[in-house]
């Protein structure tokens, strides 16, 4: 169960979230324009990182730069 240490992983890299308009999540809870967050994993279409909340949670990466 690998992701149950990712928050003890080191970052992968930074990222700048641009925009919080979500069709249908609540993205706006978690994250704040224009801040940037620690990407603990990335596939595809996902980034892994610790929102504003300090938990590990994944995000579409079309909200982020």
């Amino acid at each position: 169960m690998n992701h149950l240490q990712w928050t003890k992983k080191e970052t992968v890299k930074q990222v700048k979230c641009l925009h919080t308009n979500a069709k249908k999540y609540m993205v706006e809870n978690r994250l704040t324009p224009g801040q940037l967050y620690d990407v603990k994993n990335e596939t595809e279409e996902f980034y892994f990182l610790v929102d504003d909340k300090g938990k590990i949670s994944g995000f579409y990466k079309e909200y982020f730069e």
